[in-house]
């Protein structure tokens, strides 16, 4: 009797094994026909989507994602840093799978609010700080796209004075600008020109207009004749001081051409549809992990030069010829970066 219940027991546990391995491929598979649609997305912006700079950009990449691949990622604008942690959480407890923010400035909020919520995968576009398991910030290495602009600069400047504005000082600004000016000189002594050099100042804000036009007539007042802006719309505000001092712009983040004919020369866009439907590719793959910083440039095709009629074509041809040779691996930007002091 004893050895019966046994064997029934032995024929019921593999039965249950069974069972479980024929459901356990079923449930997996479930999991992995989620559609595109039906992931809950949304894209936190700190300014508004028609800002010719940043914000635009971003909002171009949420639009190629919704159109390529599906998705139907949403959006909210002009949220102002006081919001940033309390907007984050508000979609998470909405149950938000992905929670993309445009700024390495909602680096910190994220990391605030993320422990809180696993569930919720929170990136920051252009952050750098990847500390958890649902931390997976992507960021465009900025400073291929300044080398490009800083080439630019380089050939259209007639005195050598090159003045460039930052939003706020963090790491990735400093080294974006460090690539900048280092190699905007360097092409300007190339070219003959004597006692070339650069001056920086920070805005301390991404939206101040007036405070960007005020700082450029000042730069320009004091000698510089090409400007180099990354401070969202204080940008714009430069422009129309370069246009108005009859000094030289070049571009950044977006095609800027348009917003002064004759100022700004080119621009370095950044192509955020290839860089969004990029790492969204990688997130409904499930590749977009966390605790690391995902990164793409010059080699993944999401920055480009945009030439206004009035590039010359050597401009043009020193652009294309740097692109070449960044791909080929023959140049080292990060020996451009400045070190930071201990104290």
């Amino acid at each position: 009797m004893r050895t019966i219940i046994l064997k029934r027991l032995a024929l019921f546990l593999v039965l249950c094994l069974a069972t479980a391995i024929i459901a356990a491929p079923v449930t997996m598979e479930a999991e992995e026909s989620k559609a595109p649609e039906d992931y809950k997305i949304v894209l936190i912006l700190p300014g508004p989507i028609n800002d010719q700079s940043w914000n635009a950009t971003n909002y171009a990449g949420l639009v190629a994602c919704n159109e390529q691949l599906g998705t139907n990622i949403e959006y909210v604008e002009n949220v102002a840093s006081s919001d940033y942690e309390s907007t984050f959480r508000e979609y998470a407890e909405r149950g938000y799978d992905l929670i993309l923010a445009a700024g390495t400035q909602f680096d910190e909020p994220a990391a605030a609010v993320a422990p809180n919520y696993p569930d919720t995968t929170f990136t920051v576009v252009n952050g750098s700080k990847a500390d958890g398991d649902n931390v997976a910030p992507i960021f465009p290495k900025e400073y291929e796209a300044s080398y490009l602009a800083a080439i630019i600069a380089g050939h259209v400047t007639e005195n050598g004075q090159f003045a460039t504005i930052g939003g706020f000082p963090n790491e990735p600004m400093e080294d974006l600008l460090d690539v900048y000016e280092k190699t905007a000189v360097a092409i300007a002594e190339e070219r003959g020109i004597e006692d070339a050099s650069a001056v920086r100042a920070y805005a301390n804000s991404w939206d101040d207009i007036a405070l960007g036009k005020q700082m450029a007539e000042q730069m320009i007042d004091n000698g510089a004749d090409t400007l180099f802006v990354y401070a969202n719309e204080v940008g714009l505000g430069s422009i129309e001081a370069a246009k108005d001092k009859g000094a030289h712009f070049v571009g950044f983040s977006s095609d800027q051409n348009d917003v002064a004919p004759g100022t700004v020369v080119a621009s370095v866009l950044f192509d955020f549809e290839n860089f969004y439907v990029w790492a969204l590719e990688q997130y409904m793959a499930g590749t977009l992990s966390g605790n690391m910083v995902h990164e793409a440039g010059i080699n993944e095709g999401i920055f480009k030069a945009v030439f206004s009629e009035d590039a010359t074509e050597e401009m043009q041809t020193a652009v294309e010829e740097a692109i070449e040779e960044y791909e080929t691996g023959e140049v080292d930007l990060t020996e451009l970066f400045e070190e930071v002091e201990e104290e």
